[in-house]
């Protein structure tokens, strides 16, 4: 039985996997991962299955520390600097943590969220399916929460892998997809000015909503509608004519109207945006989407089988 301590936890920073589902209908979001195909590649690097529990980071420096070790590792995700004492931890590719060792990852230089996976079965209960954390809701394991100072994630049955690296995968470039959304007729000549501007994710967007900064958006009815379902990547235009992009923490119902939704295949490249980072959309049709939906899950599985050992 191994122990990893968080030392400093940036904001953002908790435990997540795929997500729970099957059960919107009353009112309990799925949550997990932002990224689900980072954190399927560290759990494929570690050799779990893809959806499998890891600790994804936010962007700010992080530091844990291995009590009891070693521990097999892996990080994937944003771009950023790891370490152990003065020796680099590379990113896709396994390292170990040795009784004692300090892994302090700096602040994301690209991309916004980082996934440690450790290899080994973290101690803790599923929540309606699933560990993942809904700090709002209380849900998740085994803090029901963001990670904190001097938290411990212990981790059962720990293996010792070899040098195992994987090529990081990529999918999609370019403008954000989106599928019109069940309002759009509505939006009129609005809709022409969401494709042909460029936006900006705010500071204050967080896992239940990212915040559009661009121009405003004028609905041609009123902005209050009968409260309908969301899914993620549902995009709201409020009042205030400002495009909120719902994101993994969101509401399972909504009462403004949905000028468009990001494609599934292109969520996790979306929640990857930094703020202030400019970004366009580009509007496809249902069965387009569908295809690419299906590119990506056969990306995903394709994962372990893309691992090399030396």
């Amino acid at each position: 039985m191994s122990v990893l301590e968080v030392v400093t936890a940036g904001p953002l920073t908790s435990v997540q996997d795929f997500g729970r589902f099957g059960a919107q209908r009353y009112g309990l979001t799925p949550s997990g991962a932002m990224d689900r195909l980072s954190l399927a590649a560290a759990n494929a690097l570690v050799g779990h299955s893809l959806s499998a529990p890891a600790i994804e980071i936010g962007p700010l420096k992080t530091t844990f520390v291995a009590r009891g070790g070693p521990l097999s590792v892996a990080l994937t995700g944003a771009l950023r600097l790891a370490r152990t004492g003065d020796d680099s931890c590379p990113l896709y590719r396994t390292f170990t943590l040795r009784d004692g060792d300090t892994l302090t990852l700096d602040a994301a230089r690209k991309g916004v969220f980082s996934y440690l996976a450790i290899a080994g079965d973290l101690k803790g209960e599923a929540m309606f399916g699933s560990f993942s954390v809904n700090a709002r809701a209380g849900l998740g394991s085994p803090y029901p929460r963001l990670l904190q100072n001097g938290d411990q994630l212990t981790f059962e049955t720990t293996t010792l892998l070899p040098d195992r690296s994987l090529l990081p995968p990529v999918f999609g470039e370019g403008a954000i997809r989106v599928v019109p959304g069940p309002q759009y007729d509505e939006f009129g000549r609005a809709a022409d000015v969401f494709f042909n501007s460029s936006w900006q994710i705010s500071p204050t967007s967080d896992r239940m909503g990212y915040r559009l900064e661009g121009p405003s958006l004028t609905h041609a009815g009123n902005f209050n509608i009968v409260s309908d379902g969301t899914v993620d990547g549902s995009i709201q235009v409020a009042g205030n004519g400002r495009p909120i992009v719902l994101m993994k923490d969101r509401g399972t119902t909504g009462g403004y109207p949905k000028i468009a939704t990001i494609m599934s295949a292109d969520f996790g490249r979306f929640a990857q945006t930094r703020p202030r980072h400019m970004i366009r959309f580009a509007a496809i049709d249902v069965a387009a989407a569908q295809r690419e939906a299906h590119a990506f899950h056969a990306l995903l599985q394709s994962l372990p089988a893309r691992i090399r050992t030396t």
